[in-house]
């Protein structure tokens, strides 16, 4: 055996101390971007059945949930909204008075120096339960976009810090964008759904957020899974657009995705690690066949060690949790 040369990597994995010293890829409470649901009504804290520890709020309880993760260290929040009223062109979406628009001024009242961000899409808010309007079956996209211009003007004046168009029409980030610089919002960032599939991992989402549509599919507009290429030139013209963020959804299956877009184009990277991905770590705890914190974890720096800047996640709470020692 003496003669032989070979390398020992495993020097620098005998000891916690020197695996910790020597480890690439962190996760910080600072990456973490929560999703908090705002719905109509009063003193409502409706736990989402498919999503264990994910909850509506209505306003008058909303303070609850924020105290919560303000106190964990957690900076970045994004507002989902349910409306008590829907119509076929989602009117409550840019109504000042509007959920969303309510839950952000709430949040920055509350606290001034908390990023908040505004999902700026039309599903939550249409009858019908698509991301555009529908005329003759048909998603119309260029009449759509107007509406989610005036979607995003109505959210940066109830003072979101940045705007973050979900709902992948072709043309979406420059009308977003003319749209804020013409209401004087020039500082307000972009953070656009770039990389967006039509994805099977987004079901509990639509529990939430009573989202799903009453008819068809989001596969006109979504994009095809067994994609790469494409989600290259969706990344690529939302930059030429005015995109300042771009993100990729869902993040666990697309891991190669959010490397080559990173590797392509210098800009913050978000990773969406969304609501089926989280439902099913916490399915498979809740039956003792997994160690959630572990697999947790390990998924989250899967994303980082991809490129991801920033992950927008529902487990942020646990994760700020573990990071501070708790269990």
């Amino acid at each position: 055996m003496n003669s032989l040369d070979f390398h020992r990597h495993r020097r620098l994995r005998r000891t916690s101390s020197i695996r910790n010293i020597v480890r690439e890829t962190h996760i910080h409470t600072e990456d973490l971007i929560y999703p908090v649901f705002v719905i109509e009504g009063s003193d409502i804290k409706n736990e989402v059945p498919s999503m264990p520890g994910v909850y509506q709020w209505s306003l008058d309880r909303l303070n609850e949930e924020i105290d919560e993760v303000i106190a964990l260290g957690i900076e970045t929040i994004i507002v989902f909204g349910v409306p008590a009223d829907k119509d076929d062109v989602g009117s409550s979406a840019y109504d000042k008075d509007g959920i969303v628009q309510r839950g952000i001024q709430q949040i920055k009242e509350r606290y001034p120096e908390t990023t908040v961000i505004a999902d700026t899409c039309l599903c939550q808010f249409t009858d019908h339960g698509h991301c555009g309007v529908v005329h003759e079956g048909e998603i119309v996209n260029d009449d759509s976009l107007t509406l989610l211009a005036k979607t995003a003007v109505s959210q940066a004046e109830a003072g979101a810090d940045i705007i973050a168009p979900s709902n992948m029409m072709d043309g979406f980030v420059a009308a977003i964008r003319q749209g804020l610089d013409e209401a004087g919002f020039h500082d307000i960032p972009i953070m656009s759904y770039a990389v967006k599939y039509a994805s099977a991992f987004y079901g509990p989402f639509r529990d939430a957020a009573h989202s799903s549509p009453k008819s068809g599919d989001r596969k006109t507009y979504q994009m095809d899974p067994a994609n790469r290429l494409e989600a290259i030139r969706e990344a690529e013209s939302d930059i030429e657009e005015g995109a300042d963020f771009l993100i990729v959804k869902p993040a666990l299956s697309y891991l190669d995705i959010i490397r080559e877009v990173k590797e392509r184009f210098p800009y913050p990277m978000v990773a969406y690690n969304v609501s089926g991905e989280y439902s099913m770590v916490k399915a498979a705890a809740e039956n003792g066949w997994i160690d959630e914190k572990a697999v947790v974890m390990e998924k989250l720096l899967s994303m980082k060690r991809a490129g991801a800047d920033l992950i927008l996640t529902y487990h942020a709470k646990d994760v700020a949790k573990w990071l501070k020692g708790e269990s």
